[in-house]
């Protein structure tokens, strides 16, 4: 039992590089693999990485499988009354990734009737176009991955994700695709509790505020996103940390 007390169950979906990923011997990696890493420090707990579909997060935490959530999960009212949320720890928003042909030039575009918008299960972008896009087709796929292959073959006229991402995607195919990149809908990332769980929110709220004081997520940026960072703030995007 006393093992298991000093372990720091860290639940992510790890697929969304530079974020949750792998690296190449399979080990967990990424920016909120290091968040997860220095919390575990901060606590002198031992983290464990959970890999787990993005929709399968909150219910692994609820049930006890995981101690919380590290996943660029977006603090929402709907999420929010089923778990906690920490304090926020990063900006973003809903920005577009488009083919290059597509009629799509902003959010405006998206409720047309024949027009068909792809999202990813589980996220902020899904929870929009459903409550949204009443006149289009809202296609909903479990990857990432294929959601932009909708695009890039020309099937679906928009996918709506956070920005960095739409930014990493459109680099990955920059015929076949445009970057919308202004998010037209600002949203935060945040750590997620259960939400009996308030002296350890306090606790990880703490470690936030001296994460960030420490310039811890200023290095993580330079570190995984320096490319990006360096993009946004020359096209006066918002940015991340």
């Amino acid at each position: 039992m006393a093992e298991e007390k000093l372990s720091l169950k860290v639940g992510m979906e790890l697929s969304y590089p530079p974020f949750e990923m792998t690296d190449p011997q399979g080990k967990p990696a990424g920016v909120s693999v290091a968040i997860a890493k220095s919390l575990g420090q901060y606590l002198k707990r031992e983290v464990v990485v959970e890999n787990f579909s993005f929709d399968g997060l909150i219910p692994a935490l609820k049930i006890g499988k995981i101690d919380l959530i590290i996943s660029s999960m977006t603090a929402t009212p709907e999420r929010a009354k089923s778990i906690a949320f920490s304090d926020p720890y990063l900006k973003t928003g809903l920005s577009l990734l488009v083919g290059t042909d597509s009629p799509v030039n902003s959010s405006v575009d998206l409720n047309v009737k024949g027009r068909v918008i792809v999202v990813k299960k589980g996220t902020t972008g899904h929870q929009f176009a459903v409550s949204t896009l009443k006149e289009a087709k809202v296609l909903v796929v479990d990857k990432e991955a294929a959601a932009v292959l909708e695009v890039v073959q020309g099937k679906a006229h928009a996918f709506i994700y956070d920005s960095m991402s739409v930014f990493q995607n459109h680099r990955r195919h920059p015929k076949q695709t445009r970057a919308i990149l202004r998010p037209f809908k600002e949203e935060s990332w945040a750590i997620g509790l259960r939400l009996s769980d308030t002296e350890f929110k306090a606790e990880v709220n703490a470690f936030l505020k001296k994460f960030r004081q420490d310039g811890g997520f200023e290095k993580l940026g330079d570190e995984f996103l320096m490319e990006e960072k360096k993009f946004f703030r020359e096209q006066d995007i918002p940015f991340y940390f």
